[in-house]
């Protein structure tokens, strides 16, 4: 359940919101040499301030392949060529974008809902199966069942915190 948790803090981390921040551009594979290579291991991206992400290539010859693989991701960003770096300006949201962000990021937190119950329900199933085989008594599996449950809702509820926090982050002006 944890795990689910984890994932989905991965998942939204990469859903921009109007703060730079380094991990937005993390699923970013740049062409190097022929091989799609992750743009973390091309540069050292930084944030210069709240608006702007700034790279330091590593091999200067490969500047012009990280400048198209930004333009060419979904990201919506435009980089800037500085010289030896290159600086990526992010875009003010508009109204509709954030709502459009705020509907991937519920549904989101819902796919990761559903894959803490898939937990539940295998482990529900493991205590069954002890019952069946007669391993455990049933007031054992009973009690298995009410910690099981336990967990479940803290999990939700972490996933519902988290959910809370970003949508006031993308409705932040």
């Amino acid at each position: 359940m944890q795990k689910s948790v984890e994932s989905l803090q991965n998942q939204l981390a990469k859903v921009r919101t109007g703060r730079a921040h380094p991990s937005l551009l993390d699923s970013i594979m740049v062409p190097y040499y022929g091989t799609p290579t992750p743009l973390r291991q091309l540069a050292n991206v930084t944030v210069q301030d709240s608006r702007t992400l700034a790279l330091t290539i590593f091999d200067k010859s490969s500047t012009a392949a990280v400048e198209k693989a930004i333009m060419g991701s979904d990201l919506g960003l435009n980089p800037v060529s500085a010289g030896t770096s290159i600086l990526v300006p992010l875009p003010m949201l508009t109204e509709e974008r954030r709502k459009d962000l705020i509907r991937v990021v519920r549904g989101e937190a819902e796919g990761g809902r559903v894959a803490i119950r898939n937990v539940r329900r295998d482990a529900n199933n493991e205590l069954k199966e002890l019952l069946k085989d007669k391993e455990i008594a049933e007031d054992d599996e009973r009690r298995g069942q009410d910690d099981i449950q336990k967990l479940t809702d803290e999990a939700v509820k972490q996933i519902d915190s988290i959910l809370s926090q970003k949508e006031a982050e993308l409705l932040e002006v």
